[in-house]
């Protein structure tokens, strides 16, 4: 009796493609959510960008954030519903991205996201494009937008930046922002590399819908 050949192993899913996932990571305090929101601003009225909201079990603060706030249950739920394209953990709380940023991707479209580090293998796989920019800031001006958020005591600031500088922030290839001076500085070269990004998916920023 011939030797029956093993199955061939089922194909790994095509990664999505056609637009661009701009990530931005790095530790909190260096003012992630600042430049995306400079950015936002500033290239309102074209849709080939689009901003990710985020969902976290957290009540929202306008203050840090402006996020879409679920709690654990209605978090599990939604999951199970298949409405988010991408989820993790961090700091206690559950956050995903909604589904629907992978049809923006599809459609070409630069997809901006602050994301946590954990995710970056996932993300590389999933998208065909895949850009990281990691913000850093120096230590003493990390160390005052912390206290600033009134979240931790300074036992815990202090903590927290010891371990940035012993982490090693990105093992990836990536686009270095600095962030410590005024927020216009970071945020005019990150919309730069933004409308870059837009440039390399072979449409045209301004006008795309």
């Amino acid at each position: 009796m011939p030797r029956q050949s093993a199955p061939p192993p089922p194909e790994a899913p095509l990664a999505i493609g056609n637009g661009v996932f701009v990530a931005v990571a790095g530790p909190s305090g260096v003012g992630k959510d600042t430049i995306i929101n400079y950015a936002r601003a500033r290239l309102a009225g074209r849709p080939q960008f689009v901003f990710a909201r985020r969902i976290i079990t957290r009540t929202a603060d306008a203050r840090l954030e402006d996020h879409d706030t679920l709690s654990a249950a209605e978090f599990a739920a939604a999951r199970e519903q298949g409405r988010f394209a991408l989820v993790w953990q961090a700091h206690g709380l559950d956050y995903a991205l909604p589904v629907s940023i992978d049809i923006d991707i599809d459609a070409g479209k630069v997809v901006v996201a602050n994301i946590s580090r954990q995710l970056i293998d996932e993300l590389k796989a999933r998208y065909e494009q895949f850009l990281l920019v990691v913000v850093s800031a120096h230590r003493d001006v990390i160390a005052a937008r912390l206290r600033a958020r009134g979240r931790e005591s300074d036992a815990e600031i202090v903590a927290r930046l010891n371990r940035i500088a012993v982490e090693d922030t990105v093992r990836y290839e990536a686009i270095r922002l600095e962030n410590s001076g005024p927020p216009e500085r970071a945020g005019d070269r990150f919309v730069s590399i933004l409308e870059a990004a837009a440039s390399d998916t072979g449409t045209d920023a301004r006008t795309t819908s």
